[in-house]
């Protein structure tokens, strides 16, 4: 005899993945949309469950919202709206100018409407009480072992409706869309790797996913690289859930004259070190990651010197991003006229001082790229200052903050480094022509695109002995 456990029945469906598509047309768009817009907005709704890697400034908030507007006036059930600290408040602005009900929850509350929280408070909420997800700035789940990834991979596992989006879709490496292929239920991280990827050892061991460059220590693929004749369908199977572009004719023949960027100035500036590292007799370039952190803490106050005379008598407003609390406190010692966000103040805390740079109340601001390098607008400033940082996705974010769409003055960016610093920018030079690629092969094959069936869906009835 045969029996149906029902615990272990619902178990298998808790792990499940609906792969299938599971969109709908669109029911209403914000008038405020362009065209481009409207077709990513749509193509969104039709597929359910689908990315967009869309460059700063091309509305990634306004096709967001109307996504789960759409989901909620469908349903008639709730869409919690995750992003990144202290973006919540400014979603909830543009929601209101684009005539889109939501609200902003921190402790789990939701209603039935678009309910904004910041990633920081996803536990306490519950799936069960929503019909889908949107995660602004995705790229936050990038790492395969990240506790972030884990938590709303396992959020949205079994939610109808889930839209990611980005403009860093995989700052260090192609198989970090892996990530967002698993949270969307398109596909796992791991079976993705074994179906378009081979590594040196031939395994599906996801501890090499990173492994350190022997001249700078800079992180680089990990031995991982597309089987043979793989790379075309994989990029071919990634456009079959995402659209990627970094102006409207990407996806289109829509205009580009709205957006187009003004001038960046990139600068570098290299500081005389006034110690030496232990038994050195002149300064050398860092050949590994220990090096360069010994580096950047033994000189703190010349880059920060640097730093402040950069931000000095210009009037104008500034952004600068640092990388240890150290370097933070001093900045806010030698420009009277700047605040600093730190990782010890309360949300509420770093929300009333961003609130304070936007309004002009403040001419600087000072903080780390992982705590406010997400998803701001902040088009008043045109001047970033920043230390030299391996993270191409915390430096490009970090500069787009200011430099995007909507900008109307160039942009300056200033990177202050030490003479032992300067195997960082390579790398984040060959980082850059690696995201460049990435998009590039996305676009090329949008209209090209072939779905795989990665999904989970188990359909069987379960039967169990009844011993």
């Amino acid at each position: 005899m045969v029996t149906t456990d029902i615990s272990y029945e619902r178990f298998l469906q808790s792990k499940a993945q609906y792969g299938e598509d599971a969109g709908f047309s669109a029911i209403a768009i914000p008038s405020q949309a362009f065209d481009f817009q409207e077709n990513l907005i749509e193509w969104s709704l039709r597929k359910g469950r689908s990315a967009i890697f869309a460059d700063c400034g091309l509305g990634k908030t306004l096709m967001e919202l109307s996504w789960a507007d759409n989901v909620v006036r469908r349903t008639n059930k709730p869409v919690l709206y995750l992003t990144p600290l202290a973006v919540a408040k400014q979603t909830i602005g543009e929601s209101e100018k684009f005539g889109i009900e939501a609200k902003r929850s921190a402790g789990g509350s939701s209603f039935t409407g678009v309910t904004v929280t910041n990633y920081e408070k996803l536990h306490h909420f519950n799936p069960h009480d929503f019909i889908g997800c949107v995660c602004d700035e995705s790229s936050c789940i990038k790492a395969m072992d990240g506790k972030r990834r884990a938590q709303v991979t396992e959020f949205m596992r079994t939610l109808p409706y889930r839209l990611m989006a980005t403009a860093t879709a995989a700052p260090n490496d192609t198989i970090e869309l892996g990530t967002t292929s698993e949270a969307l239920g398109v596909m796992g991280q791991i079976d993705m790797l074994n179906r378009f990827f081979k590594n040196d050892k031939n395994t599906s061991d996801t501890r090499m996913m990173i492994r350190r460059a022997p001249s700078h220590g800079g992180p680089v693929s990990a031995g991982w690289r597309f089987k043979g004749h793989a790379e075309e369908p994989f990029w071919r199977f990634t456009s079959s859930y995402a659209r990627a572009l970094r102006k409207p004719s990407d996806i289109g023949p829509y205009p580009d004259s709205r957006f187009v960027l003004p001038r960046l100035i990139e600068r570098e500036h290299i500081v005389e070190t006034r110690t030496l590292a232990e038994g050195m007799l002149f300064s050398m370039a860092a050949t590994n990651m220990q090096e360069e952190r010994e580096e950047a803490r033994r000189t703190i106050t010349e880059r920060c010197e640097m730093a402040a005379s950069l931000a000095h008598g210009t009037g104008q407003p500034f952004l600068i991003w640092c990388g240890l609390n150290p370097e933070g406190d001093l900045l806010e010692k030698l420009i009277s006229d700047a605040v600093q966000i730190s990782g010890a103040d309360s949300d509420e805390a770093k929300e009333e001082k961003w609130d304070a740079f936007i309004s002009g109340q403040a001419r600087g601001m000072i903080s780390k790229q992982k705590i406010g390098g997400w998803g701001l607008n902040l088009q008043h400033c045109a001047h970033v200052i920043e230390f030299s940082t391996h993270s191409f996705e915390q430096h490009y974010q970090g500069v787009r903050r200011c430099w995007r769409f909507g900008q109307k003055r160039d942009v300056i960016n200033d990177l202050i480094a030490t003479e032992g610093q300067r195997g960082i920018k390579e790398n984040l030079r060959r980082k850059q022509v690696a995201a460049d690629k990435m998009f590039d092969e996305l676009i090329k094959h949008m209209n090209d695109a072939i779905r795989i069936d990665g999904g989970y869906k188990f359909e069987k009835e379960v039967e169990t002995p009844c011993w």
